[in-house]
């Protein structure tokens, strides 16, 4: 897969994807991430990309020409329809499903922001659709975009040392994960739970979906509201809110 990342920074984004799972998808060639700096698109000595607001207001805005000749230069590397993203905190909350759909692309071009903000121009003319990664504020858009590189390129063919390891990560099938385990089994009075060491698969499956399926309705319970679940997983869901009423009961 080939990922383009228009930035202000570039070093922020190739230093920062030396490491770890995405370093290796590097390195192995099954991944490659271009950088493209509207600051090489200014015409004066002072490579400015930025202005004031229309209309007043604190802050500067990134200009339209820097940025939309950042893109079309970045996107003629990529193939054709790749997709054109910009982060940005008014678009839709990026998941994993978008991560999916991302990974089966030959090509994605990200666009990082920066300041108060790009001309809405930019928007209209250069990209295809908005993702953010959260509900807060970021100085600009490197983080998220590292953020979307590296959610993607784990689920690249070959990428994991174990192509099961992506299938089982939280939230892919809209559960968080369950409780992992590793020697020893007792740590400051801790025990591993036994029927992981039981070797029956089958009981071990079932407890990992359990713990999935609790620890989501503890903790994130808008992942499970309102979605049609699984048979198995609404039965344990159902199991889970009948030992949670009969303890109600128990306490009143």
């Amino acid at each position: 897969m080939q990922i383009e990342v228009v930035t202000l920074f570039p070093p922020m984004i190739v230093e920062a994807l030396r490491f770890g799972v995405v370093g290796r998808a590097l390195a192995s060639g099954r991944l490659t991430v271009g950088t493209e700096d509207p600051r090489d698109h200014t015409h004066d000595p002072h490579r400015t990309v930025d202005d004031r607001p229309y209309g007043g207001g604190p802050g500067m805005v990134l200009k339209p020409g820097p940025m939309l000749a950042a893109i079309r230069a970045a996107a003629a590397r990529l193939p054709a329809g790749s997709p054109r993203v910009c982060l940005s905190a008014q678009g839709e909350r990026f998941t994993q499903a978008h991560a999916r759909e991302l990974a089966g692309r030959a090509g994605l071009l990200l666009v990082a922001g920066r300041y108060e903000g790009m001309d809405e121009r930019v928007i209209e003319l250069g990209i295809d659709r908005e993702l953010s990664i959260g509900d807060y504020v970021l100085s600009g858009g490197e983080l998220p975009a590292l953020t979307v590189i590296d959610a993607v390129a784990r689920l690249l063919p070959g990428v994991l040392g174990d192509e099961r390891s992506s299938a089982f990560d939280s939230f892919s099938d809209g559960l968080l994960d369950w409780p992992h385990y590793t020697r020893p089994e007792v740590f400051e009075g801790l025990e591993v739970p036994k029927v992981l060491l039981s070797g029956k698969h089958a009981d071990i499956d079932r407890w990992r979906l359990a713990q999935a399926v609790w620890r989501t309705w503890r903790r994130r319970p808008e992942l499970i509201l309102g979605r049609e679940l699984a048979p198995e997983v609404q039965r344990l869901l159902n199991e889970f809110l009948a030992a949670e009423a009969d303890r109600g009961e128990d306490r009143g």
